[in-house]
């Protein structure tokens, strides 16, 4: 149900928890039976919500792709990516397993295992980041994937905070099985081949999730 918000233009959704018994209601607030009192609630504006902010990634040849959760950018297939990044006025040509947006609503899925290793691998016990960031921060996180050192490569830019005024943009190097996918989703993806230039920032539209809490404003 999540990732229905990307395909919507700022449409409200309510998130049904089909078993509660199995499943954490943190994500899943609404239960089958208050679903009609939720609706005509919804329709006469007197529920609060949740905005969440999406990732959006836009191509020097017109294609664009919204991302709830994450964007993956980097190989089709278990090969290396090969890029130029750009970001926060530095610059570096990079080769790794590719690159992950996260926004705050996927601060605490992907995004954790990707922290979880750096912190096993550093032996670091906490991080700023450990429980995620809020779904209405007007902020994304860009993660490089097994980034490699070599006379060409660099590894300086490899974890930092997309924000209004600091996007990502990069250029692709690789001639072909280069894209761009989200949530996930591998078959809905954009082409990433040389000479697709890439910009990565925080979309204009954002989502509204149904709460039953108080209203969450950016």
């Amino acid at each position: 149900m999540y990732l229905t918000l990307k395909y919507l233009n700022g449409q409200p959704i309510i998130a049904i928890n089909p078993d509660p018994s199995r499943w954490d209601g943190k994500l899943l607030p609404f239960e089958i039976g208050q679903l009609k009192e939720t609706v005509i609630n919804t329709i006469n504006k007197k529920m609060p919500f949740k905005t969440v902010t999406f990732a959006q990634a836009t191509t020097n040849d017109g294609q664009s792709l919204l991302a709830v959760n994450d964007l993956f950018i980097g190989p089709k297939s278990h090969t290396s990516a090969q890029y130029i990044l750009q970001w926060n006025g530095a610059e570096e040509v990079q080769s790794s397993s590719g690159i992950i947006v996260s926004t705050g609503l996927g601060s605490t899925g992907w995004f954790q295992s990707i922290l979880a290793g750096a912190m096993a691998i550093t032996g670091e016990a906490s991080h700023p980041l450990l429980q995620g960031f809020s779904w209405s921060d007007r902020k994304l996180q860009f993660s490089v994937r097994e980034p490699f050192p070599s006379r060409t490569t660099g590894v300086a830019l490899t974890f930092g905070t997309i924000e209004p005024d600091s996007p990502l943009q990069l250029g692709s190097l690789m001639p072909e099985n280069g894209v761009i996918f989200s949530d996930g989703i591998e078959d809905d993806y954009l082409q990433f081949n040389a000479g697709c230039i890439a910009h990565i920032g925080i979309a204009d539209i954002q989502g509204q999730l149904i709460s039953q809490k108080g209203r969450q404003r950016i």
